[in-house]
């Protein structure tokens, strides 16, 4: 490696990395065998990030929405409610009683299964649980998609932090990260907070880094 890449801190240059390949070799896809709900087995491929890697990413990662838990649970309620609406509060109505001239095929006759009455109390307002439930999901999964597109938005400039980022360079020995020939930047020693940060404003969403600080794994601070 050329000595314009030593480390500013420690002048040394046997343990200095392009930033890109730290951060990509921190991130591995690790393919393992579960089991599912019905006990079936599937494979399953996960991308597993280190702290480092995840410290030097060019761009925060989506934020995960809580308010996609409530939106499962009202699909849920919504697809149980309208089954046991169907099913079990509307299957054992009889209908109106056909002639054997009125030339309609008549419903089937569940009698023998006792009245609505003898199983239990009126299961109408299943419908209606049904419906609300759905509107609820139809509503999260609008706030989810809107969520969605304002965080892409917001991080529409991630070529620019991209351009600059892969410019860094990160030395293992004294967990900084410094720039080479960049315009505007000198070769001061960064921290991987002061690094995020330059680069995330590079991009235009330099407010998150001051939410999701980078931590140093091997010292435990940002």
């Amino acid at each position: 490696m050329s000595r314009t890449h030593a480390c500013p801190g420690c002048g040394q240059d046997d343990r200095v990395q392009a930033v890109p390949a730290v951060y990509l070799a921190g991130r591995d896809a690790v393919t393992s065998r579960e089991r599912n709900r019905d006990g079936d087995l599937r494979t399953v491929t996960r991308t597993v990030t280190t702290g480092l890697s995840d410290a030097l990413a060019p761009v925060p990662g989506a934020p995960a929405h809580a308010i996609g838990l409530l939106g499962f649970l009202s699909g849920f309620v919504c697809v149980a409610a309208f089954l046991g609406w169907v099913f079990v509060g509307g299957g054992l109505e009889s209908g109106p009683e056909l002639g054997p001239g009125s030339g309609a095929v008549s419903e089937p006759d569940f009698s023998m299964f006792g009245t609505p009455e003898d199983l239990g109390p009126d299961l109408g307002y299943l419908g209606w649980v049904s419906a609300g439930a759905l509107a609820v999901t139809l509503l999260v999964l609008f706030e989810v998609r809107r969520r969605r597109t304002a965080f892409a938005h917001l991080t529409r400039g991630r070529g620019r932090a991209e351009e600059l980022w892969s410019q860094g360079w990160y030395c293992h020995r004294c967990g900084t990260v410094h720039f080479e020939d960049v315009p505007g930047e000198d070769r001061a020693p960064l921290t991987l907070q002061r690094f995020r940060e330059k680069v995330w404003e590079q991009g235009g969403y330099g407010e998150l880094a001051a939410v999701r600080r980078a931590v140093d794994p091997a010292r435990g601070r940002d």
